[in-house]
């Protein structure tokens, strides 16, 4: 006899992001359809051909009650993991870790950390010499003007080893880097942990900031960056005929993982239940989907399949939409291969048209909107949906908020390389 696996509740939710420095703030402004797209600030970016993202905004560290001083050498993504897993572990009253550390695990998907850019362009500047780079000046120069802390701290495995830190979890820490789909990849292994009795509470999520120059270079020479300077806020949208590219976002997004019977004996609020998690990869391009979706397709069944579910039960899907030319249209593609005609009745809707592309933290942000819309009936819009794309010919919930009922959601992100993950959360049952 096959035992009964332990059921994986979510108990904990937190946010840090360019649309709300909280949960509540960030479901106010995507209900109302507001854009946290603006010129970029984080560093001068008026060479680019992009010069616009969705910064994090008038948020620091220390409105957390936390020393600046203590994450002086860490960067932002560090930092924006910090505060959303705090909100996360104090909505679920976790903050001060469990009886047994043991129990309680960490598993991220976070990015790397950043260079420090001015001192690099120095240490090169000074180095080049003609048509050749003097490594002993570069090397010079680099012990004389880095700090060995801040080179640590660009390693993607360091915001989770400092959450363990933070609430003595000495149970699994693991960290993915996935690209897009990354955040929502480490949620769906860290529920396997807590099913197969590894851990009792799993702290997962993602962070992630590319908001640099090396970030920015990457995404124009791809072309993959919308362009749409003078008007940022209308920049971002998915599914729609002229859009033109992603708008590169940051932040960083935190769930509670639970086994069930753990946190029905300490009382614990649930917000839903970890239901499905699908994983495949599209073996073809590292820059490019599959043209007919076949890995995204295989995806969502794997993930309605493991959450022992009938297609006919899902109520709303988060798109990955990312508001590229070939995303949306293959993503729109998945979604009609699995659910056949009924694809055109499901509210379907990408929150990137707001927040912009979180990378390694947007899968986790995008788990918690499905959370929100279960909580309240409501199913958040696609902004900037003008212009529709016979490609794309699916219910985007264009430009306003709408009431729906909602019990189960579906979340995609599928990322560079041809990482695809599927996420299903519904509302909590007995």
């Amino acid at each position: 006899m096959v035992a009964e696996r332990r059921r994986v509740v979510i108990t904990g939710i937190g946010c840090i992001t360019p649309l709300g420095v909280s949960v509540e703030e960030l479901w106010k402004n995507l209900m109302r359809g507001a854009s946290g797209v603006g010129q970029t600030t984080v560093f001068d970016a008026s060479r680019f051909p992009t010069k616009i993202s969705a910064e994090v905004r008038n948020w620091n560290i220390t409105d957390e009650g936390e020393d600046e001083s203590m994450w002086h050498y860490c960067g932002r993504h560090t930092k924006f993991a910090a505060g959303a897993a705090l909100h996360a572990m104090r909505d679920a009253g976790l903050t001060q870790g469990l009886s047994d550390p043991t129990r309680l695990g960490v598993y991220l998907g976070s990015g790397e950390g950043q260079q420090d850019f001015e001192a690099f362009t120095s240490m090169m500047v000074a180095a080049i010499k003609g048509d050749t780079l003097d490594v002993a000046i570069f090397t010079k120069m680099g012990l004389e003007m880095l700090h060995p802390l801040s080179e640590v701290e660009q390693e993607p495995n360091m915001p989770v080893g400092h959450l363990a830190g933070m609430f003595n979890a000495q149970g699994p820490n693991l960290n993915c880097l996935t690209a897009c789909a990354a955040s929502s990849q480490a949620i769906g292994e860290a529920a396997e942990l807590v099913r197969r009795g590894d851990a009792d509470v799993m702290l997962s999520g993602g962070t992630h900031s590319m908001i640099h120059p090396f970030g920015v270079t990457g995404f124009n020479l791809l072309t993959a960056l919308s362009t749409r300077n003078d008007e940022p806020i209308r920049a971002s949208r998915p599914f729609d005929r002229d859009r033109d590219g992603f708008v590169l976002g940051e932040g960083a997004a935190m769930v509670v993982l639970e086994e069930l019977e753990h946190a029905k004996a300490r009382g614990a609020k649930i917000h839903g239940e970890l239901l499905g998690y699908g994983s495949t990869a599209d073996a073809y391009r590292i820059t490019d989907t599959h043209p007919e979706g076949r890995g995204a397709t295989s995806c969502i069944r794997l993930a309605l399949q493991d959450a022992r579910m009938d297609s006919s039960e899902i109520d709303y899907i988060n798109a990955h939409g990312t508001s590229t030319s070939v995303n949306d249209r293959v993503e729109t593609l998945a979604i009609k291969n699995v659910f056949g005609p009924r694809a055109y009745k499901i509210p379907v809707s990408s929150t990137k048209s707001m927040m912009g592309h979180l990378i390694a933290a947007a899968g986790a942000t995008e788990l918690i909107v499905c959370l929100l819309a279960i909580r309240d009936g409501m199913l958040p819009p696609t902004i900037n949906y003008e212009e529709p794309d016979p490609d794309c010919d699916l219910d985007y919930i264009p430009n306003v908020a709408r009431e729906a009922k909602c019990e189960n959601a579906l979340s995609n992100s599928f990322g560079f390389g041809g990482q695809n993950i599927s996420l299903i959360v519904g509302r909590y049952r007995n």
